[in-house]
This record gives C-alpha cells, sequence and structure tokens, in this order.
C-alpha cells in the first residue's frame, strides 16, 4: 500500500460509536480497515503514520462556501485546506460567474466585489458553467486546485443573464431561457441551484418562477439552495416559503445558512425546527447548514431595499448620489424595515465593517456604523465594495439549530477584506471543538457525521463522507483533546489548531500541521442527465 494510518481513533462519518484502527490507502483509496483485534496480520505500507492518540475521520465538506475566485488565485488556500476542508460548494446565493456573457460577466464582478474582490487578478476565460469547472482542473498550469469543488447554478446570475435588473416577472421567452441556462448548468456539472432571495436580481423572481426553475432542478436530481427571503421579519414565512415551492416542483431541497435572527426571532428557532420536521414527516427532502457563530457577514449595500438597487451596481449609486432619493432609502432602512434587511428596523449599532475594496478607507474596518450619513458616504466611496458583520444572532438558535436531524456544516466564508467573520478560517474546528468537546452540544461522532456523510449524501456522492473500504482517501487526522478554531474577531485569519494532516485522494495537503504544496483538488460534477 502507499499509506497506512497507524492505530487511530476512526470516526467514520455514520455517527456510530468510533474505534481504533489501521487504515490503508493505495491509489487515492481507501483500501484496508483493520480495527484493534482483528486477527491476521496489520497492513504495511511504504509509509506509515502513527495516529496514536489522534482521530481519523472524513474530509469535512463545507455546504456553503465563497471560494469561486479564491480557489483560482491562492493555490495555497489554507483557509479552508488547515481546517480540514476537503470540498467546497460553490456558487452560493444566487450570484457567481457562470453562466454569463460578456455583460452579465461585468456585471456580476460588480455587484459581488465585497465577496470576492473585483477579478482583476483573474483571466475570466470561461462563460458557461463547464467551463468554469474545467478552468478549475486546469488550474495552475493544470495542477488543478486545493481542495476539491462543486458548483451551483445561481439563479440570480441567471436572471441577469435573461432578464437583466428589472423588478418585474419574466416574459415567457425570458422563462424558456432561463430554464434552458439551468438545464445547461446542471448538465455540465452543477449540483444543484442556488438564490439570493435577499439579492438583487434574483430577489425579483416571483415563486411561480422560482417553481419552474425547481421543476428543471429535479429533472437533473439536484437540489435547490435558497438564502430565502427573511432572516427576521417573516422568517418563518419565509422558510415556509421555500419549503412549499420545492414540494410543488418535485425539487429537493437544501436551505442555505439556516438560522432566526434579528430580536424578532429570539428563542425561535424551535418553532423553524417544527416546520421542517412536519415536512420532512410527510415526504419532503429537506437538509439546511449553519454555521457555529451568531453574526452574519454581507455587503453594506445588500442592506438597501430592493428598489434602490434596482438596474444595478451604477444605478444605485446613482441614487445614493441624489440627496431626495437617498433620504428614502434610510426612511425604509431606519423606519420600514428594508427588505434587504430581513424587514427589520435598521439598529445601524449592530453593523460592524469588516473590509473594504479601497485601501484608502481602511480606517472604517472594525469600527461600527454611527448612523446612515456615514453608510452612505462608505458605499459612495469604495463603490459599493465594503463588507459588514451584522451582529445580530442568539447563541440558543445557533445551538438548537446545530442538533437537528438533517444539519450539515456551511462557512459562508467570505474571505474577502481586513477583517472577515471568523467563520472563514474556523468554523470546522469550531464545531469540533467548542461545541462538540467543551459544550457537548453535539458528541464528537455526531458532529463529524454533520460536517462529512451528511453533506455528501446531499450531493448524492457515492464515495465520500465515510471511512469505508473502496471510498476515496479524502481523510482528516486531528487530536479531539486539543482541536480548535484559532480565528476570532480580533484575529480572524488565525488558523486553527489540533489538526496536524488532511489528505485529498490519499496526498497530504496538510502534514505535520504544515501547508504541502500538493494540489490534489479538483471539481466534483454532478453528471446528472435530464430525466
Amino acid at each position: 500500500m502507499d499509506l497506512v494510518i497507524r492505530d487511530a481513533r476512526v470516526i467514520d462519518g455514520t455517527a456510530g460509536a468510533s474505534y481504533r484502527a489501521d487504515v490503508g490507502i493505495t491509489d487515492g483509496r481507501i483500501t484496508a480497515i483493520h480495527p484493534e483485534g482483528q486477527g491476521g496480520p496489520r497492513p504495511t505500507a511504504r509509509r506509515i503514520v502513527d495516529a496514536d492518540g489522534l482521530a481519523l475521520s472524513p474530509g469535512f465538506i463545507d455546504m456553503h462556501a465563497h471560494s469561486d475566485l479564491a480557489l483560482l488565485r491562492d493555490p495555497d488556500h489554507s483557509a479552508k485546506a488547515a481546517q480540514g476542508v476537503t470540498l467546497e460548494v460553490l456558487g452560493q446565493d444566487g450570484l457567481s460567474y457562470a453562466p454569463v456573457d460578456d455583460r452579465t460577466l461585468g456585471e456580476v464582478r460588480r455587484a459581488i466585489t465585497g465577496w470576492n474582490g473585483d477579478g482583476s487578478d483573474i483571466d475570466f476565460d470561461w462563460r458557461t458553467v463547464g467551463e468554469y469547472l474545467d478552468r478549475l482542473d486546469r488550474n495552475f498550469g493544470g495542477r488543478g486546485i486545493a481542495v476539491n469543488a462543486a458548483y451551483l447554478v445561481p439563479q440570480g446570475t441567471v436572471r441577469m443573464y435573461a432578464v437583466g435588473w428589472d423588478d418585474r416577472p419574466a416574459t415567457a421567452d425570458e422563462m424558456r431561457r432561463m430554464k434552458q441556462l439551468v438545464a445547461e448548468g446542471l448538465e455540465q456539472g452543477a449540483v444543484g441551484m442556488s438564490s439570493g432571495l435577499t439579492y438583487t436580481p434574483g430577489m425579483y423572481a416571483n415563486d411561480a418562477e422560482l417553481t419552474e426553475l425547481c421543476r428543471v432542478v429535479a429533472r437533473y436530481d439536484g437540489y435547490y439552495c435558497p438564502h430565502h427571503r427573511s432572516y427576521g421579519a417573516g422568517a418563518l414565512e419565509a422558510y415556509e416559503e421555500m419549503v412549499g415551492l420545492t414540494r410543488e416542483a418535485g425539487c429537493a431541497l437544501h436551505l442555505a445558512h439556516a438560522t432566526m435572527n434579528f430580536g424578532v426571532n429570539e428563542g425561535r428557532a424551535p418553532e423553524l425546527l417544527a416546520l421542517l420536521d412536519e415536512a420532512l414527516d410527510t415526504g419532503a427532502d429537506i437538509s439546511l447548514d449553519t454555521y457555529p457563530y451568531t453574526p452574519g457577514c454581507t455587503t453594506l449595500v445588500a442592506l438597501l431595499p430592493s428598489w434602490a438597487n434596482e438596474g444595478g451596481p451604477e444605478a444605485v449609486l446613482a441614487r445614493l448620489r441624489d440627496d431626495g432619493t437617498a433620504e428614502q432609502i434610510r426612511h425604509h432602512l431606519e423606519v420600514v424595515g428594508s427588505d434587504g434587511c430581513h424587514g427589520v428596523p435598521m439598529d445601524w449599532d449592530t453593523i460592524e465593517i469588516s473590509g473594504v475594496s479601497d485601501p484608502a478607507l481602511a480606517g472604517h474596518v472594525g469600527t461600527r456604523l454611527d448612523g446612515w450619513a456615514t453608510a452612505r458616504r462608505l458605499l459612495l466611496d469604495d463603490r459599493l465594495g465594503s463588507t459588514i458583520l451584522q451582529h445580530v444572532g442568539h447563541e440558543e438558535n445557533v445551538r438548537a439549530i446545530m442538533r437537528h436531524r438533517v444539519h450539515t456544516g456551511g462557512s459562508d466564508g467570505i474571505l474577502q477584506g481586513d477583517k472577515p467573520h471568523p467563520r472563514a478560517y474556523g468554523t470546522f474546528p469550531q464545531y469540533l471543538g467548542r461545541y462538540a468537546r467543551e459544550l457537548g452540544v453535539l458528541s464528537l461522532e455526531e458532529a463529524v457525521a454533520h460536517l462529512t456523510s451528511r453533506p455528501a449524501a446531499r450531493l448524492r456522492l457515492a464515495d465520500r463522507g465515510h471511512v469505508r473500504e473502496g471510498y476515496r482517501a479524502d481523510l482528516v487526522i486531528f487530536d479531539p483533546d486539543t482541536v480548535a478554531a484559532g480565528s476570532t474577531y480580533e484575529e480572524p485569519r488565525t488558523l486553527p489548531v489540533g489538526i496536524p494532516h488532511v489528505l485529498i485522494d490519499g496526498r497530504f495537503v496538510i502534514e505535520d500541521g504544515k501547508r504541502t504544496d500538493v494540489l490534489a483538488g479538483r471539481s466534483v460534477r454532478g453528471g446528472r442527465r435530464d430525466r
């Protein structure tokens, strides 16, 4: 064999009891599991790694990642690799870089500069989903990328492509075009479709439009992953809307960063879970992901009312420059409750600037906004490129939701900005260290299952998510007694501790706690045909 991991505490992804065993790897796959006490010779290999006192688990799957450009520009990508992440799901929140034409590409680059940078360092030599996935595979001179990546067709980008930025129903021809774009993306390897229903222009789609697109996703056996219309006022109604339309479409549903935020939802997680349990018990196919932190993270411009975002970034800037229109925006934010801010009147003290696009504005990073005047000025000066932390979560809701039977882990990690959310560098060790070992919210075996086999099942991956013979050797070796997130709100780019080894396809991407030069990541494609 190529490698034997000796005397590991195997946490196999099933949520069952761990056990002590040797695990052998050949040609990137697990080829032997020899439990302690089993008769016969122990497996041998050209290399032996002593894992006595350490746990061995499947690689972690980040069900909600924003590494769409980071994987192309950063061969190291330790933000995820060092956490034990071996697969990320990209194309989230309805906005990403395929499928596009030249116009749409320019518009989406502007729209999500705060998530991924402006892309000026990237050669956008693709237009389709398949071409983007091909680009991942041939990146860095054909060596590939740091970790594996799957992709969701972004519904907001599709609407931008076919309809534009207008707040109106799609015409019949536009609807046909959107369905075609979604189908082509799924044929080319996407695993489903995402939406960002508090982000323009995706939020302009009504339920009938989303249902029709979900019917296409269902034909390809994919799943729908919405950032739904509200996580604040009307949150339960927004969840119910997503459950209803996917059931009508016959489509699997995966709820993105599923939480209950703002003061109106304090202590209301049990209501959400009861809604989901009722649907699951009557046959719905539902899963969800969360990150183990209370603040959210987005762009500052996303908080504006949807009417202020109509027409795209240049139209937004023009409205912000006009004093009368800016006053209307302020009124919606502070009095009415902007739909971009989940229907809750703005409490500016909850908004912390986490990043800016213009280095000259770096002094704003880490500060709380003191009102609309400052927010307006920053939006204009940074040309909508600022990112924020939004301190609106509730710890009891976070804990209740992560216990649920269909829960998985997703970092929602935005890697841009001088002071990003610590979840980008800490989500997975935070689950293992704080919430499993320290707080006991989950057992270690349960936590691993939430981060491995459950997301693998949602992605319909037949050979990932378990420590099992024949499965890919995407593996994490960690110390259950010390594993912990190093990232904090003050030092968010600090790497975790207690994860000495991470393997993808049997190759060490983290070895003895350090990043190797191995690029073992590739695109993971749905490959499903129209039923």
